[in-house]
């Protein structure tokens, strides 16, 4: 199993999108070189201003770009880093992989997936109605994030648009992804 990086973000403010770069570089136990987001413990505004001891479970956040073409679908138009993401990925079912799986990124890399990440309301203000496509429910009622999963950087390295996924499984049983 695995796919491909389709593109790569980042940004040293926190702005609500980043922009594609050529490569980008991760930094073991603390995230993207250069990223606001950059840190052992949180870095998310909202997040610090609840506990700034918190340990940072979000340092690379990751989306499908399959979730572009939905969105596309239904009459909004994203693309790489514009919802915020790091690494942009191709062929890959993000959402269904379980708590633990390693991703192993380029020649180097590797991150650890830590859950789901929670959408926020900026996704409105991004583009009005966003955010009823990426959260939704399923058939039994229960609440869907589509908005990309996070992971932490267990071993660092260059990553850029090209570069190979391989994914690692964990002992099971399997977690499923639970928001961070």
């Amino acid at each position: 199993m695995g796919g491909t990086v389709t593109a790569v973000s980042r940004s040293r403010d926190h702005d609500f999108s980043k922009r594609t770069r050529e490569s980008i570089r991760l930094v073991a136990g603390l995230g993207v070189d250069g990223d606001a987001h950059l840190g052992v413990t949180v870095q998310h505004r909202s997040r610090v201003a609840q506990d700034p001891t918190q340990p940072n479970l979000r340092q690379v956040h990751l989306i499908h770009e399959e979730l572009f073409a939905e969105v596309r679908e239904a009459g909004f138009e994203v693309g790489p880093g514009r919802l915020g993401e790091n690494i942009t990925t191709a062929g890959i079912d993000l959402l269904a992989l379980p708590t633990g799986t390693l991703l192993r990124l380029g020649a180097e890399a590797v991150v650890e997936v830590t859950g789901l990440r929670n959408p926020c309301l900026q996704i409105d203000t991004f583009q009005d109605g966003l955010l009823k496509q990426v959260v939704g429910r399923d058939e039994d009622g229960r609440l869907v994030r589509k908005a990309g999963i996070m992971g932490i950087v267990v071993t660092g390295g260059e990553v850029r648009a090209g570069d190979a996924i391989g994914v690692e499984l964990p002992a099971e049983p399997h977690r499923p992804l639970e928001r961070v």
